[in-house]
């Protein structure tokens, strides 16, 4: 694992949140706005921008923990702008708070963890998972 961020720093992603990203189940659309789960994806993927430059080519991050609280709505078409910031970084593990806006508008703040492991190691993972 390549030690190269500290606590405090941050990494930005952009969604303009598209049709797939609305609330959406087998009985149909729930409401059109930007859903929680997709908002959870992106805020893992503004996370996983550190881990992306922290891997080691025999290296994969998984994910550990997510927290969401969905304050507000975000319409198709709008732009979110996701900011992820590390609060802690201990051994293989990475922690991150971040906050989603539309604008200057907060939409949903939260947390991710995310864990650096070696490939065999995912991969006995999957297999173990895969025999039960």
């Amino acid at each position: 694992m390549i030690s190269k961020f500290n606590i405090g720093d941050t990494k930005t992603f952009l969604r303009v949140v598209r049709p797939q990203d609305v609330a959406e189940f087998e009985a149909g659309q729930v409401h059109p706005f930007y859903a929680t789960f997709a908002l959870g994806r992106d805020a893992e993927w503004a996370g996983r921008l550190f881990v992306l430059e922290m891997l080691e080519e025999d290296e994969e991050g998984i994910g550990t923990s997510l927290t969401i609280d969905h304050r507000s709505p975000a319409l198709e078409g709008q732009e979110v702008q996701i900011t992820s910031t590390i609060t802690a970084l201990e051994g293989n593990q990475l922690d991150c708070s971040f906050e989603a806006k539309v604008g200057s508008r907060v939409i949903a703040t939260g947390t991710t963890g995310q864990r650096i492991l070696k490939k065999s190691v995912v991969q006995r993972i999957k297999e173990k998972a895969g025999s039960e």
